[in-house]
């Protein structure tokens, strides 16, 4: 299942809500522990590949 990142962002905040409000199935709270494992992992690879463009600057100004 490959959901575009603002779906996921999306379904992680509608499954918030209902825990709030009246809680979920255990499929449910797997799904939501699945969802927020992916949104993390989608972070750390942006956070990487954002990295990897970043060339570091050794000259120094006195």
């Amino acid at each position: 299942m490959s959901l575009s990142e603002m779906e996921l962002i999306q379904r992680i905040n509608e499954l918030h809500r209902k825990s709030k409000e009246q809680g979920l199935t255990a499929e449910e709270k797997e799904e939501q522990a699945a969802l927020r494992r992916q949104y993390i992992d989608n972070i750390k690879n942006n956070v990487r590949a954002q990295l990897q463009t970043v060339k570091p600057n050794n000259s120094r100004k006195k």
